[in-house]
């Protein structure tokens, strides 16, 4: 795989943030990782999986999980990283679409993996548990144990099938084809993460974030494929993150600006008291940052913030320097793949300064994508000339930096002017009161949809119409007051996944009720 010394550690888990084992931390090696992930794909060979078939993780980050994300790749097989916030049914729907034969899980899940083997789609012929015995699950320690820890006789390279999160209706795979080529390969994402970011075997890498997301997922196995080492956190921690950047001398990291958020909410002491001076990358990505934020954040740890745009879908993707940021606020930065273009709703072509539906024209050479079984939801994220889109809001400057909006599907149209939501949320975000943001659109009889938001407080005693005065005020003072909630209502947490995306559906239908069209 590398030419990492096998007693070199490969990954650490963090568990600091989990109360009942504060402190701990699990070491794997490099020896451990090979002969595990060898084992684990004997297996898998030995229950007839072969080039091109399916396997599927649903577990929270724990020190098997890298095993097994090794173990696809050197089997050629097709791996997906199931969220494990998912109930029976969800992950049973994947399972099912994803023609998985075999999944791997945790048993720290409890009743919901009862639930699931009672209905398991009839595809999947394996099921395997870590952590402890649940019933209908064979135990995968014991399932490895007689198995040699050699390669298999041949060893092809595998790829990740990761879905869609599903915001807007069911998750649908991203699929890629499957191209038969020995492991390791050089052309992997592990190599463009390599080439792309700097990582070596020098590089200590801090993952705070699940790994059934693409980011985290394909930078950890990047890191260990390059013979670093990964500290991987079991959930996020503001103030264990910056004691585990100390501990272990960390000098790059990926985080989401929520995690940036939640930072620069600690108290000063906590924040002050950490010694960060190995940090070299700090990487940001998944979500648009507040650009208060970023300041911030630039302010605290120094021109060390690297952030790019992109998707899982691929096609395209943007990247910009600190120092870059710093003379164009608010960007997400200029092209690093392929060609950007933004389309209005009828396809034509914007100018610079023009807002529209972000598209790129795939770069020479790289992989199309598909939506794995929904030939429909793949040609309406593509146009007529074959380029693509996630359906994200922006425009380009003069100068070809690109500034994303909103998601289309959350554009609100009041009295005929569409209102982007992200400009209320990231001025909310920053408020010394709030913790978290959504902002959208809700029906009004007179202007179609008027503008929304609903405000996860720091201190709930806090909420209430005195607050709701307060952020209204304050948002009016900042922006245009079209664009501005006309109400704030308070939730304890909002629906919010550790990557940072917002499932804003969930809060918006509480509004729209069952009405079948957003036209009032």
């Amino acid at each position: 795989m590398n030419d990492a010394p096998r007693d070199k550690v490969a990954y650490v888990m963090a568990a600091g943030s989990v109360p009942e084992r504060q402190g701990s931390e699990t070491e794997v090696t490099f020896g451990e990782l090979d002969d595990d992930s060898n084992r684990v794909a004997q297996l898998l060979h030995e229950r007839g999986l072969r080039f091109g078939d399916h396997v599927s993780i649903f577990m929270p980050n724990n020190a098997w999980y890298m095993k097994l994300v090794l173990a696809a790749a050197r089997s050629g097989l097709y791996y997906t990283a199931i969220n494990y916030h998912f109930n029976a049914d969800e992950v049973a729907y994947i399972l099912d679409d994803s023609d998985s034969k075999a999944i791997f899980v945790d048993a720290s899940l409890g009743e919901v993996l009862t639930e699931l083997r009672a209905n398991l789609p009839p595809v999947v012929e394996s099921c395997f548990v870590v952590g402890g015995a649940v019933e209908g699950y064979e135990q995968l320690d014991e399932a490895i144990a007689s198995l040699p820890a050699e390669p298999l006789e041949e060893q092809l390279e595998g790829s990740p099938m990761l879905y869609s999160s599903g915001t807007t209706g069911r998750p649908k795979g991203i699929q890629y084809p499957n191209v038969r080529r020995e492991f390791p390969n050089e052309m992997g994402m592990h190599s463009i993460i390599a080439n792309g970011y700097g990582i070596t075997s020098d590089t200590v890498y801090l993952s705070p974030a699940p790994l059934y997301h693409s980011a985290p997922l394909n930078f950890n196995t990047g890191v260990v494929r390059n013979g670093g080492t990964s500290i991987i956190m079991e959930r996020f921690d503001p103030a264990e993150f910056l004691a585990l950047i100390e501990r272990h001398r960390v000098n790059v990291t990926q985080v989401v600006p929520t995690m940036f958020v939640r930072m620069l909410k600690l108290p000063e002491e906590e924040r002050a008291r950490h010694d960060l001076s190995s940090l070299r990358n700090a990487i940001h990505a998944a979500a648009p940052c507040p650009v208060e934020v970023k300041e911030q954040m630039i302010e605290w740890w120094g021109p060390i913030i690297f952030e790019y745009y992109a998707a899982t879908e691929g096609g395209g993707g943007t990247s910009i320097t600190a120092d870059d940021w710093l003379r164009h606020k608010g960007s997400v930065g200029r092209t690093m793949l392929g060609v950007i273009h933004i389309v209005d709703e009828e396809g034509n072509e914007l100018p610079p300064g023009e807002v529209g539906v972000v598209y790129f024209e795939r770069a020479e050479g790289s992989m199309s994508f598909e939506y794995h079984k929904d030939p429909q939801k793949t040609a309406d994220a593509h146009d007529d000339h074959g380029w693509t889109t996630v359906g994200d809001m922006g425009y380009v400057d003069e100068d070809g930096y690109l500034y994303l909006t909103d998601r289309r599907d959350f554009m609100i149209v009041s009295g005929g002017v569409n209102i982007y939501p992200q400009e209320a949320e990231n001025l909310l975000i920053v408020h010394p009161k709030v913790m978290d943001a959504a902002v959208f659109g809700v029906p009004n009889a007179e202007m179609g949809e008027e503008v929304k938001a609903v405000v996860q407080p720091i201190d709930w005693a806090d909420a209430g119409p005195e607050l709701e005065r307060e952020l209204i005020a304050y948002c009016r003072d900042h922006l245009a007051h079209y664009k501005c909630p006309v109400s704030i209502d308070f939730d304890q947490e909002l629906p919010r996944q550790p990557t940072g995306k917002l499932y804003k559906r969930l809060l918006r239908d509480r509004y729209w009720g069952d009405k079948t069209s957003r036209i009032v």
